[in-house]
């Protein structure tokens, strides 16, 4: 049976294309680009404490006085905490710098532990050795624990420090990954081939053997990237961040201590917990995506 141009179309299209990938890029690019657009359209210093009218409910709630609400006003459509925060305000400041935590630490773990499970996986005797030793000694330490005490330590935690230090347990899990799928590509014709041509081993490992893992690094990146986020926000959630300026953790911390939901202010924890729902579906939407460039049975779907 003759090829449809239909197929023919669907097969020259690329599988980075894919609505998953695409819709899920987009969604944390949309996220991410509110440090840059939110300020053109609200005022972010009404993310700070004492910086407007507290207590106001969002347009189209109605007050109770009696609980200490006030009418709503038409400058803060999603109303104001009981300490005086925009509640607009607030999402677009912390939003970005909640994603800001997730890249960076994701970023450098990746980073890392790229480079250390090519050298692993690649060399052999003492390289080898020494990468995997020292990985499994650092995945033993639990990264909870020291981040507690470093943000009980430091009374203003910033969120770049958070990100950093999470960076630090985040490349042993991707060495230890990508150590064992380059064990596995060293042994393929082409990685051979490059050998006796007399490549470098920086080429075999990053010009023939790094294309390949592009895909699977790419969802490693969101799988961790994911995972720092979780992490923060639960810090963040039990009162272990930066007070001053918001991100959607401290925000529900402030939600939690001020007894938001058995006060009926949902519009003070509410708005974090969706925006977070959000950025991990999007996360999902992602790595499947990823998941379709990976693996060619899937791409009859896209």
């Amino acid at each position: 049976m003759a090829e449809t141009a239909e197929t023919r179309r669907s097969r020259r299209r690329s599988p980075w294309l894919n609505g998953k990938l695409m819709l899920g890029i987009a969604v944390l690019v949309a996220l991410l680009s509110l440090q840059w657009i939110g300020p053109l359209f609200v005022d972010t210093q009404e993310a700070l404490i004492g910086s407007t009218t507290p207590n106001l409910v969002p347009v189209g709630q109605k007050a109770n006085p009696a609980l200490g609400f006030k009418p709503s006003k038409s400058a803060h459509p999603l109303g104001t905490d009981s300490q005086g925060r925009d509640m607009l305000a607030v999402m677009v400041v912390g939003t970005p710098r909640t994603l800001y935590v997730g890249l960076v630490a994701a970023g450098l773990g990746l980073i890392v532990g790229t480079i250390l499970g090519f050298l692993a996986g690649f060399s052999r005797g003492l390289t080898d050795s020494t990468i995997t030793t020292l990985t499994d000694v650092v995945l033993t330490i639990p990264p909870i624990a020291v981040l507690v005490v470093v943000a009980a330590f430091f009374t203003q935690t910033s969120v770049t420090l958070l990100a950093l230090i999470i960076a630090l347990f985040a490349w042993p899990t991707a060495t230890r990954q990508i150590r064992a799928q380059v064990l596995s590509m060293r042994e393929q014709g082409y990685v051979k081939m490059a050998q006796l041509s007399g490549a470098s081993i920086w080429k075999v490992m990053y010009g023939e053997m790094m294309p390949n893992l592009l895909p699977y690094l790419a969802a490693s990146f969101m799988s961790m990237m994911a995972a720092t986020i979780l992490v923060v926000t639960g810090l963040e959630t039990l009162g272990l961040g930066s007070i001053r300026l918001p991100t959607l953790g401290t925000t529900i911390n402030n939600a939690l201590q001020a007894s938001a939901v058995f006060r009926g202010m949902w519009w003070w924890w509410s708005p974090p917990v969706v925006v977070l729902i959000v950025i991990f579906l999007s996360l999902l939407l992602v790595t499947l995506g990823l998941d379709q460039v990976a693996n060619p049975k899937l791409r009859k779907h896209l």
